[in-house]
């Protein structure tokens, strides 16, 4: 038997990071938004990007077609926000968010600051390197 520990294996590492990272924002929100994570991404998304289809959010955001359709079906029927049929490819719905899906943003920014405001003074002198690895390994395929 070789010399393996899962606790120092850096794929699992970085999954087990990810869940805690994302599971306490997620808290945050929820508490004060009533939102879901998917809710809060294609929002996040949507707030960067502008009328996107629900394939570009899922190409961006790494989650299931199916849970951006759901989360964009919630955020739609609360008025955040809109649906309209794509112009150039008739198959395709872009979404966008409405005044209230701004002004929801707007409210949600602040506290999302802060979250990384105490994430980055965790990692201490080490941040600046951690996010420039990460955004490394963001960008390529390590396959």
């Amino acid at each position: 038997m070789t010399d393996f520990d899962l606790d120092d294996f850096l794929p699992y590492q970085l999954a087990v990071a990810a869940a805690r990272v994302s599971r306490g924002f997620a808290e945050r929100y929820r508490a004060e938004f009533g939102l879901t994570i998917p809710e809060w991404r294609v929002l996040a998304h949507l707030s960067q990007s502008g009328a996107v289809s629900v394939r570009e959010i899922h190409a961006r955001v790494d989650m299931d077609k199916s849970k951006v359709s759901r989360a964009a079906a919630r955020l739609e029927a609360d008025g955040h926000v809109r649906k309209e049929v794509d112009s150039d490819d008739r198959r395709l719905i872009r979404l966008s968010l409405t005044e209230k899906g701004r002004a929801l943003v707007a409210r949600i920014l602040p506290a999302a600051v802060a979250y990384q405001d105490d994430l980055l003074d965790l990692l201490g002198k080490d941040a600046t390197a951690f996010r420039a690895a990460l955004t490394r390994l963001a960008r390529k395929d390590p396959h």
